[in-house]
């Protein structure tokens, strides 16, 4: 099930996820499916999750004037660019499913305003994880930690899907946290 869902190494755990010593999703099962619920068509999915990567977004650019690091700055200005990219592709991929253009203005005004990647807010990233904001490796690792909730709230959120389409698109914007993830963890390690 793992390998058809994008995962190319599988491994099986004696002892199931209590013996697992990595990272893993945080919060119950519910965390963050209220923002989709009553939202799971298509086009409502895609503005929900334009929504979060807005709320990342602005927590990233949030940030720059909390360091003093030039290096962290940097990686922050880096992340909030990549939400840009992120946000290009769901806006595409939205005027795809309307199959009608539409203006980036008149589809921002659709979004929710406060909500974050993952479910959570701002504040609980910062409360939970409490990274030193002048430390590289902090950083890349609280973003590493929000993508991680990204992509598990994706993969949560198709599972409830009635549609396939929605379905569909959610477990790609998955994928693509995945990638970020991936993205990340190279970053990570040419810091190290």
């Amino acid at each position: 099930m793992m390998q058809d869902n994008g995962f190319r190494d599988v491994y099986n755990l004696s002892g199931g996820i209590k013996a697992w010593n990595g990272e893993t999703a945080v919060g119950p099962a519910e965390q963050g499916l209220s923002l989709f619920e009553g939202r799971m068509s298509p086009e409502e999915s895609l503005l929900v999750a334009f929504s979060l990567e807005q709320g990342l977004r602005d927590f990233y650019l949030l940030m720059l004037p909390k360091v003093t690091s030039d290096d962290v700055a940097d990686i922050f200005q880096r992340l909030a660019n990549i939400e840009i990219k992120h946000q290009d592709r769901i806006f595409k991929e939205y005027v795809n499913v309307i199959g009608r253009a539409i203006s980036r203005q008149d589809f921002e005004q659709r979004t929710m305003k406060g909500v974050i990647e993952g479910g959570m807010t701002t504040e609980d990233y910062l409360a939970m994880f409490n990274p030193h904001l002048n430390s590289p490796g902090d950083v890349i690792s609280l973003a590493m930690s929000i993508e991680a909730q990204a992509l598990d709230l994706y993969q949560r959120a198709a599972g409830t899907a009635d549609i396939a389409r929605t379905k569909s698109l959610l477990m790609d914007i998955a994928g693509e946290e995945r990638g970020h993830l991936n993205q990340l963890a190279e970053l990570m390690d040419r810091i190290s």
